[in-house]
Order: structure tokens, then C-alpha cells, then sequence
């Protein structure tokens, strides 16, 4: 599935709409508004007609971007050219936007990095990398885009979000090449670090703290929990979205392999992130749950009680050490 014909075929889907509704996941991170927002704005700047479609809004640490007051929550009225997704490794994570997408009768994209993407499009150009905004630049190029200093500081945004800072191991020569040249393009690093990386608002660091201490370890420490509560986002004013990076943390501890952090959507309904320092394949753990996403970094929801999804992710994990 991924191969520059898929990227041309993609490039040439873009360039012939007139008109699109770009769509990403819900609680959408860096790569997801940066990718869906780089194209959204290079195509306007073309003439054309489009918008990023999501369930959710951007979260605020983002705001430091103009751009992301223009992310639609609902669908937007008129006739369009295309569908685009991007950053969704299936149709079912654009929420309840799905159903729409799944019945429209024009061309169809997905541009995606996950290896678990299942091509659900009519063109599928998905390519295992660091990120989506690591593919984007290719896109836009052989769609006749162009590159802005907006739509570089998007797609930096990405980049920077979805591979750690340059740190994880999906990151290659090709990504710092696209990195290089977005830089070149205007692209400012050192605010993005600081928005992203840096600042926190005191509710962040107030959950923080409940999450660690919630810390607990299983398979004689290869294995560790971190858990955030519906009464801990309550009782700390924070938001959902605000959890981003807890998940890291374990990781950092010597001995641990697996790192999963637990966020209580509902009674009874969790949202599982899983991390992996290489000896896991947690692809394949958030597989057994109907979730997915890389070798290292994956994602799932499972049901039930606290303890038993405890229990559930503890022996997946088990499996596949």
C-alpha cells in the first residue's frame, strides 16, 4: 500500500477536486490537525474549496496556531469533490462523521502512517513512518501545492508531536530530510517545543500528579499502569486532552518494557494507550482488544471493570513478551 504510485494517485485525486472535507480522529493530536490543516490551507491557496472536519476540537495547547479556530465540529453544508482522511488507521476513529464518509458517492483518500490502516478508501496512500506530516509534504508536492510558512509550521507541528521530538525509533534520514526542509520554509521549532513540550497549565500538573499516583507495575516490572479517572479530570479542572504524554512517563523507569496508560471515559469504558521500549509488539496487544497502530505505540478501548482490564492488558502483554 504505500509506494510513490500511491502517492501520485492520491496527488492526483487533490488536484482534480475542486472542493473537499478533510477529516481526522477524534481527540485529535499534533499530526492529525497538522496534516489535515497543512492540506486544507495549500488547497485553499489554490483556489480550491476545503475543510478539516473533526469530532472534537483542537486542544488548547494548539491555539498558539491560527489556523485551528478553522476545525469544523459538524459537518459543513454544500456539495464536495472528495473526501479526505488523514492520520486514521481505520474509518471508524472520525467518530460519528463515519457513516457519512462511508456513504459518500465521490472520490474518497486516506493518507495515513499506521501500519494497522486497512485501506478502507478508494485510494489508500499509507506509508509506515514517523508521520502523517511526514508523507504530506510528498502529497502536496506532486498535487502542485504549495508549501507556505503556515502550512511548514503545520506539518513541523506533526512531525515533531508524532515522533517524539525526534527521539522515537520509526524516525529516519527521510524524516529529518522533511524536517531540513520545512525548516528552510519557515517553520519555528523552538516555538513549537515551547507551546507543546513545555508550558503546561496548572490542571495538567495537578493530574499528572493523581495519574502517578495511581502507579503500578505487573510482570515483575516489565509492565506498568498509569491510571486517569473521570473523577481525577473532574476534581483537577483539567481536560481529556490534557493526558497526552502520561503514557511516556513509565518508559523512563529502568526495567520497564511496557508502558499502558488507563483513562476512564465513562464507567466501565477505557481508553488505552500503549508504549513500547522495542521488546513488545503493542500493535499486536491493542489487536487482541480491536484496536491498533504501531509496533510501539498503539492504542484501544476496552469495557468492563477497572481490575479486569487490568487483568485482560496484563496477560496480553504476557503473550507477546
Amino acid at each position: 500500500m504505500s509506494s510513490e504510485n500511491s502517492v501520485a494517485a492520491a496527488a492526483a485525486q487533490i488536484k482534480n477536486a475542486q472542493s473537499a472535507l478533510i477529516f481526522c480522529h477524534s481527540r485529535p493530536d499534533g499530526d492529525a490537525l497538522g496534516s489535515g490543516l497543512a492540506l486544507c490551507l495549500a488547497m485553499r491557496a489554490a483556489g480550491k474549496s476545503a475543510h478539516l472536519v473533526c469530532e472534537d476540537a483542537p486542544p488548547e495547547k494548539f491555539a498558539f496556531i491560527p489556523s485551528m479556530k478553522e476545525v469544523k465540529t459538524s459537518l459543513p453544508e454544500g456539495e464536495y469533490d472528495a473526501f479526505i482522511t488523514v492520520d486514521c488507521a481505520e474509518l471508524s476513529r472520525i467518530g460519528r462523521f463515519a457513516q457519512a464518509y462511508s456513504r459518500f458517492r465521490g472520490d474518497t483518500v486516506n493518507i495515513d502512517h499506521h501500519i494497522s490502516n486497512c485501506g478502507y478508501a478508494k485510494v489508500n496512500c499509507v506509508r509506515n513512518c514517523s508521520a502523517t506530516c511526514e508523507i504530506m509534504p510528498d502529497i502536496l508536492d506532486a498535487a502542485g501545492l504549495e508549501i507556505s510558512q503556515e502550512v511548514s509550521q503545520l506539518l513541523m507541528l506533526g512531525l515533531m508531536t508524532d515522533s517524539g521530538t525526534f527521539t522515537h525509533n520509526d524516525v529516519t534520514a527521510h524524516t529529518f530530510r522533511v524536517a531540513a526542509r520545512l525548516r528552510e520554509k519557515g517553520a519555528d521549532v523552538t516555538k513549537i517545543n515551547y507551546q507543546v513540550f513545555s508550558r503546561q497549565k496548572k490542571a495538567r500538573a495537578l493530574l499528572f500528579r493523581r495519574a502517578l499516583s495511581n502507579l503500578r507495575f505487573a510482570l515483575e516490572d516489565r509492565l506498568a499502569f498509569v491510571f486517569v479517572s473521570c473523577e481525577d479530570i473532574e476534581k483537577t479542572g483539567a481536560d481529556r486532552s490534557m493526558t497526552e504524554g502520561f503514557v511516556d512517563y513509565p518508559l523512563t523507569i529502568d526495567g520497564v518494557e511496557v508502558s499502558v496508560a488507563l483513562m476512564e471515559m465513562k464507567p466501565g469504558q477505557y481508553k488505552a494507550s500503549l508504549r513500547s521500549k522495542g521488546a513488545v509488539n503493542v500493535n499486536s496487544v491493542a489487536a487482541t482488544f480491536g484496536g491498533g497502530g504501531h509496533v510501539l505505540a498503539s492504542g484501544c478501548m476496552l469495557y468492563g471493570e477497572y481490575e479486569e482490564a487490568i487483568e485482560r492488558l496484563t496477560y496480553a502483554v504476557y503473550q507477546h513478551l
